[in-house]
Protein backbone atom coordinates (compact mmCIF):
# COMPACT_ATOMS: atom_id res chain seq x y z
CA UNK A 1 0.00 0.00 0.00
CA UNK A 2 2.86 2.56 0.56
CA UNK A 3 4.20 2.18 -2.60
CA UNK A 4 0.84 2.49 -3.92
CA UNK A 5 0.30 5.77 -1.75
CA UNK A 6 3.67 7.10 -3.23
CA UNK A 7 2.82 6.90 -6.67
CA UNK A 8 -0.27 8.77 -5.94
CA UNK A 9 1.19 11.32 -4.58
CA UNK A 10 4.09 11.83 -7.23
CA UNK A 11 0.69 11.97 -9.48
CA UNK A 12 -0.56 14.82 -7.08
CA UNK A 13 1.87 16.76 -6.48
CA UNK A 14 2.33 16.48 -10.74
CA UNK A 15 5.43 14.73 -10.99
CA UNK A 16 5.60 12.45 -13.89
CA UNK A 17 4.91 9.12 -14.02
CA UNK A 18 7.27 6.71 -16.14
CA UNK A 19 8.42 3.09 -16.58
CA UNK A 20 10.67 2.89 -14.01
CA UNK A 21 8.34 4.25 -11.21
CA UNK A 22 5.40 2.18 -12.53
CA UNK A 23 7.92 -0.84 -12.38
CA UNK A 24 8.28 0.00 -9.02
CA UNK A 25 4.31 -0.10 -8.25
CA UNK A 26 3.85 -3.15 -10.07
CA UNK A 27 7.06 -4.88 -8.44
CA UNK A 28 5.39 -3.97 -5.06
CA UNK A 29 1.81 -5.01 -5.87
CA UNK A 30 3.20 -8.83 -7.18
CA UNK A 31 5.35 -8.79 -3.82
CA UNK A 32 2.17 -7.90 -1.91
CA UNK A 33 0.26 -10.44 -3.52
CA UNK A 34 -2.02 -7.89 -4.72
CA UNK A 35 -2.26 -9.38 -9.28
CA UNK A 36 -5.28 -6.86 -10.10
CA UNK A 37 -3.69 -4.02 -8.66
CA UNK A 38 -0.57 -4.92 -10.45
CA UNK A 39 -2.58 -5.19 -13.74
CA UNK A 40 -4.20 -2.34 -13.25
CA UNK A 41 -0.93 -0.67 -13.17
CA UNK A 42 0.00 -2.41 -16.29
CA UNK A 43 -3.08 -1.16 -17.73
CA UNK A 44 -2.70 3.09 -16.63
CA UNK A 45 0.64 3.10 -18.37
CA UNK A 46 -0.71 2.10 -21.32
CA UNK A 47 -3.35 4.85 -20.98
CA UNK A 48 -0.56 6.91 -20.01
CA UNK A 49 1.45 6.08 -23.29
CA UNK A 50 4.23 5.04 -20.60
CA UNK A 51 6.23 2.23 -22.57
CA UNK A 52 5.94 -1.20 -21.23
CA UNK A 53 8.76 -3.04 -21.78
CA UNK A 54 9.80 -6.33 -20.54
CA UNK A 55 10.96 -5.82 -17.37
CA UNK A 56 7.78 -3.86 -16.54
CA UNK A 57 5.60 -6.47 -18.29
CA UNK A 58 7.80 -9.66 -15.93
CA UNK A 59 6.88 -8.13 -12.94
CA UNK A 60 3.27 -8.21 -14.07
CA UNK A 61 3.13 -11.98 -14.81
CA UNK A 62 5.22 -12.71 -11.49
CA UNK A 63 2.02 -10.64 -9.62
CA UNK A 64 -0.31 -13.47 -11.72
CA UNK A 65 2.10 -16.04 -10.83
CA UNK A 66 2.34 -14.87 -6.95
CA UNK A 67 -1.66 -14.74 -7.20
CA UNK A 68 -2.63 -18.38 -8.80
CA UNK A 69 -3.41 -16.17 -11.71
CA UNK A 70 -2.58 -18.04 -14.45
CA UNK A 71 -4.88 -17.43 -17.47
CA UNK A 72 -4.11 -13.25 -16.34
CA UNK A 73 0.14 -14.45 -16.70
CA UNK A 74 -0.40 -15.90 -20.37
CA UNK A 75 -2.83 -12.94 -21.54
CA UNK A 76 0.38 -10.74 -20.83
CA UNK A 77 2.36 -12.92 -22.52
CA UNK A 78 0.16 -12.68 -25.60
CA UNK A 79 0.06 -8.89 -24.96
CA UNK A 80 3.96 -8.30 -24.50
CA UNK A 81 3.63 -10.63 -28.06
CA UNK A 82 1.19 -8.08 -29.95
CA UNK A 83 3.12 -5.24 -28.27
CA UNK A 84 6.70 -6.40 -30.44
CA UNK A 85 7.81 -7.04 -26.33
CA UNK A 86 10.75 -9.05 -26.22
CA UNK A 87 9.94 -11.98 -24.26
CA UNK A 88 12.82 -13.73 -21.93
CA UNK A 89 13.45 -16.50 -19.93
CA UNK A 90 11.89 -14.58 -16.53
CA UNK A 91 8.61 -14.15 -18.71
CA UNK A 92 8.80 -17.69 -19.58
CA UNK A 93 9.83 -19.12 -15.86
CA UNK A 94 7.11 -16.97 -14.47
CA UNK A 95 4.22 -17.76 -16.67
CA UNK A 96 5.14 -21.19 -16.07
CA UNK A 97 5.30 -21.26 -12.13
CA UNK A 98 1.69 -19.57 -12.48
CA UNK A 99 0.27 -22.52 -14.34
CA UNK A 100 1.69 -24.67 -11.83
CA UNK A 101 -0.25 -23.04 -9.35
Amino acid sequence: ANALGLLADMARARVELNTITYYAGVNACGKGCQWATALGLLADMALARVELNTITYNAGVSACEKGGRWANALGLLVEMAFACVKLNAITYSSAVSACEK
